[in-house]
């Protein structure tokens, strides 16, 4: 198992496979799980030639279970200093949800040539939470339920989320899969309440206007117009709005969850951008 130590001294798991001089893909996951969460899209890649790259972010996963620095300043940094100890130059970086809010927010922050392309990924910038600033966001009261529901029951949320909306497993006809539910439970377990819990609020009340307008690279931002988990209209389109180089597609039907769902849809996008 791949750990590199932060200067705090988190330990952050990581895997890395594929020709060390292929370009990277790197990827980010979303909250509450793990780098296993990108199974299809590192297998995919890693078959095409392609050095794959994904971490647990802290609190997360295999990662340290910390109780500080789960917020976005210490995630970007984190993934600053990965991709400081494994040199990566000219990479892609792939962000689903919580984990396009830190692709933003590195890649804002990032050394010159360390990133050749960005993804984000039924993503949550610009900012998820209601304000008088962002009339469209959710109410503060929904991301309460979920801290309320974290401590009240970690193992129950973490089976009703998957079950439901993550997926749209709660729609009329849905094909449910079992094993997709309890891999998204198995993944949200092994990480640590606390960052769990703090992490609600870093997904849900950061800001990442600004970082958007900063990103200077090529930025497909993908979007399912049935997302449960982070609502298309107050999300993809604003970001891609925001971005110099932004390009929006929009899937319909498809659920936040549409990697897993739909990955022979969605490595084919991927893949079409990444060749660009």
């Amino acid at each position: 198992m791949s750990f590199i130590k932060t200067s705090d001294g988190t330990e952050i798991f990581y895997k890395d496979w594929g020709p060390r001089d292929a370009q990277p893909i790197v990827f980010h996951h979303g909250w509450p799980l793990s780098a296993d969460d990108w199974d299809a899209q590192m297998m995919s890649f890693l078959d095409k030639g392609y050095r794959v790259i994904a971490h647990d972010r802290r609190g997360h996963g295999r990662s340290t279970q910390t109780w500080t620095g789960n917020e976005m300043d210490t995630y970007a940094a984190d993934v600053a200093a990965l991709t400081d100890a494994l040199d990566l130059e000219d990479a892609v970086h792939i962000g689903h949800s919580t984990g396009g809010g830190e692709v933003a927010h590195y890649i804002a922050r990032a050394k010159p040539g360390r990133v050749s392309k960005a993804v984000l990924i039924g993503a949550v910038p610009p900012i998820m939470v209601k304000s008088d600033k962002n009339p469209g966001g959710l109410p503060i009261e929904v991301f309460d339920g979920f801290r309320a529901a974290l401590v009240a029951n970690r193992s129950q949320f973490f089976l009703d989320v998957p079950t439901g909306p993550f997926y749209g497993f709660n729609r009329p006809g849905a094909k449910v899969n079992q094993g997709v539910i309890e891999n998204w439970w198995r993944q949200g377990m092994m990480g640590g309440a606390k960052a769990h819990y703090d992490c609600i609020k870093a997904f849900s009340e950061t800001d990442f206007t600004e970082d958007l307008q900063k990103i200077t690279v090529p930025t497909l931002v993908m979007h399912g117009d049935d997302d449960q988990i982070v609502p298309y209209a107050d999300s993809a389109p604003l970001a891609a709005k925001l971005l110099k180089h932004g390009t929006l597609k929009t899937y319909q039907g498809l659920p936040h969850g549409m990697c897993t769902t739909h990955p022979e849809i969605i490595n084919a996008d991927l893949l079409e951008f990444i060749r660009s």
